[in-house]
């Protein structure tokens, strides 16, 4: 397949072949990402306009938008400069008035001359009681053809382009739009009632009413399904690969891993058990994993990571284990060497501030195989580090690392299985958008022992009140987080904030007591900070986010939020996490600055009702859309112009298994559907994945 389809070509040319577009406006729109007709066809008008003709003003409830044939009465010009111009016009029932400001005179009573019938479309309002329809959108004489449908479409813009523009350059894009040949399952299609491409496309441009625009409109759906299938074709694709690339057969023998579970002080839950075996089984195939391990925080994925790990060992192979950070990696290794020395396996961590000779050292070990487990951050991969034989990579804190970092990490080792961590609970129809080319393993247990965390609102009021209890329980050898609120650039700093509260505290709980980590510190300083912190040396630990993900005291039993109102439902749940690790009831206390906004009383709700992950994850995506709430530019994933994915997760999982299952059956898509669907990649412009069928 070399190149784009002959039928596709009039919509990837310029924008400056349509209607009513120069090179300024092209210019313009190609800033928002419209680019070629194909974008404008898939941008699609959000609200809509009700021009029917009415006979009277009386008919509509002002402020509305009314379109009604007027005889013009009488000009009523502005004698002082700066007030409007006025003109008296009556239809079938009343007379009211339109307003122009900035008008000249000569040109008014050549559009509006007095006895003439016009047919004015504008926002009609009310002022003292009369009518009044400021600069009207439309004016055509009443004999005249209008040049705007019933229900005229509303677009949306970008400054410097008119809904006129927008209007025009869409209907000379549709123009151009051919008949496609049809890429969804027949059955599927008839099922749900949906049209066929081109009238779907046609359709989604000339709505009727405000029901036309719902997510939920058949030709809607249609439209966000062939964006959804695309881009799970594409990572239907790019999974494919990885499993026709060779993986190796690595079958445990069980032995290391007995060896841990025995010396656990607990049994593991139900749903470690389960993700285990079913790592274990894509180990033990000749295709390689690819498998995403999902769980919440506190649910325990660290011990299944390491019985992971170990399988590799067992099999004869070394295993990675990569952080995003370096206190994470050190965390891990802390977490982990214990248990490994207990299995009598090698355990070493590697990271960007070894020294020369210790690095060389480590290096020479690792290639000959003498390190069984490697602990890193991404310095693992650099050029230098040679593996005798790597089996597996484990990953964590995936929403890092991409689709194309995912691939290059297996290429490490000779095709080494891949698992992936997160500790972020992402909602089914986003996992699907981020990870669909992946298995998933969903940890949605808590370990026995863990103790619930008691959480509640606070008012910033009773801040004195908050320090006091801190002092208590301080004086009861207990440790504390302290969060700082992120602030707008407006006001200050978040290291102002974060330096101004550690004095504060300090002053009032003793030197010494208090420690200090934010984001502008040099990385020794930071870690020096958390060291101390974790030791016990210093009691409350005052920090901007940099706590979010993976810090581990057990004994810190307090988190207190400060501005928890300003914080995402993601963020203060992977926040409260970093207590309740313990054997101690533990405590966070979200303060809030008052009065709450709807929102922002909704999402402390929510975490005070529940802890569970999935069900905040899934609230998250109700109130805030998809783009936000994994911060769309480092996600990976994708901007969709047409799916809503809160509104139409079904439609991913729909598409998920149909992409899987056309590829079961046709893997090099070379049946009719087959053909459709590389027109529908094209038309998607997922490039990567033609590539792949092409390398397939």
């Amino acid at each position: 397949m070399t190149g784009r389809p002959e039928i596709l070509w009039p919509l990837f040319g310029a924008l400056s072949t349509l209607d009513g577009v120069g090179p300024k406006t092209e210019a313009i729109l190609a800033q928002s990402g419209i680019s070629r007709p194909r974008d404008l066809l898939f941008t699609l008008p959000h609200s809509g306009v009700d021009r029917r003709r009415r006979s009277s003003i009386r008919e509509v409830s002002p402020p509305t938008t009314v379109t009604v044939e007027v005889e013009v009465i009488a000009h009523i010009p502005n004698r002082q400069k700066g007030r409007p111009y006025r003109v008296t016009v009556r239809d079938a029932e009343v007379t009211f008035q339109v307003v122009f400001f900035h008008a000249r005179g000569d040109y008014l009573t050549k559009v509006l001359p007095v006895g003439a019938k016009r047919l004015i479309s504008g926002k009609i309002e009310l002022f003292d009681g009369v009518g009044q329809m400021v600069h009207p959108d439309h004016i055509v004489a009443a004999d005249q053809v209008l040049d705007f449908p019933d229900f005229e479409p509303v677009y949306p813009l970008t400054a410097g382009v008119t809904q006129k523009q927008m209007f025009r350059a869409s209907r000379s894009a549709l123009a151009l739009a051919p008949s496609l040949p049809e890429w969804i399952d027949g059955p599927l299609k008839q099922r749900e009632g949906w049209p066929d491409w081109l009238d779907a496309v046609a359709a989604a441009h000339a709505p009727t009413d405000t029901a036309d625009l719902s997510p939920h409109d058949k030709v809607r759906q249609r439209l966000a399904y062939d964006e959804l299938l695309a881009h799970q074709l594409t990572l239907a694709l790019a999974r494919a690969q990885v499993r026709r690339s060779k993986g190796q057969v690595n079958v445990g023998t069980g032995r290391l891993r007995s060896r841990v579970l025995a010396a656990l002080p607990y049994r593991p839950t139900s749903a470690q058990s389960r993700a285990i075996e079913e790592i274990a089984h894509d180990m033990a195939s000749p295709a390689r994993m690819n498998r995403l391990l999902q769980g919440d925080v506190g649910s325990g994925k660290t011990l299944v990571a390491l019985l992971a790990l170990l399988i590799a060992v067992e099999a004869g192979g070394q295993g990675v284990m990569m952080a995003p950070t370096e206190i994470l990696a050190r965390q891990h290794l802390a977490g982990l060497q214990p248990l490994a020395e207990t299995a009598g396996v090698v355990l070493e961590i590697l990271t960007g501030r070894d020294r020369a000779s210790e690095r060389a050292a480590k290096l020479a070990a690792l290639a000959k195989g003498d390190i069984h487990i490697l602990v890193g951050t991404h310095a693992v991969f650099q050029k230098d580090v040679v593996f005798r034989d790597l089996r597996l990579a484990v990953v964590d804190e995936q929403h890092r690392f991409g689709v194309a970092q995912r691939m290059e990490l297996g290429a490490k080792g000779t095709a080494a299985d891949v698992l992936v961590m997160t500790a972020t609970p992402i909602p089914r129809s986003l996992s699907l958008a981020q990870y669909g080319d992946m298995d998933v393993s969903v940890l949605d247990e808590k370990p026995a022992g863990r103790q619930p965390i008691q959480t509640a609102l606070v008012s910033t009021a009773r801040l004195d009140e908050v320090v006091d209890r801190l002092r208590r329980a301080i004086a009861e050898g207990r440790q504390a987080y302290w969060v700082c609120p992120l602030v707008e650039e407006s006001e200050v700093s978040d290291m102002t904030a974060a330096e101004d509260r550690f004095k504060h505290l300090r002053a009032a709980l003793g030197e010494g007591v208090v420690g200090l980590v934010h984001g502008q510190m040099p990385p020794a300083e930071k870690d020096a900070a958390m060291a101390r912190f974790e030791k016990g040396e210093s009691q409350v630990l005052v920090a901007t986010t940099v706590i979010e993900v993976g810090v581990n005291v057990p004994n810190a039993s307090i988190m207190v939020i400060e501005r928890a109102e300003s914080f995402g439902l993601a963020q203060l749940h992977q926040l409260r996490g970093r207590v309740g690790r313990g054997s101690v009831a533990s405590t966070c206390l979200l303060m809030f600055q008052a009065p709450l906004s709807e929102s922002g009383k909704r999402r402390l709700e929510i975490l005070r009702e529940t802890e569970d992950g999935f069900r905040i994850a899934e609230e998250d995506l109700a109130m805030r859309g998809a783009g936000d709430m994994i911060g769309t530019a480092q996600s990976g994933l994708p901007k969709f112009r047409v799916a809503d994915l809160e509104r139409q997760a079904g439609l991913m999982q729909l598409a998920q298994s149909d992409a899987r299952k056309l590829l079961l059956e046709d893997p090099k898509l070379l049946s009719d559907r087959g053909k459709a669907a590389r027109t529908l990649l094209w038309l998607m412009e997922q490039d990567k994945a033609i590539r792949l069928i092409s390398v397939g």
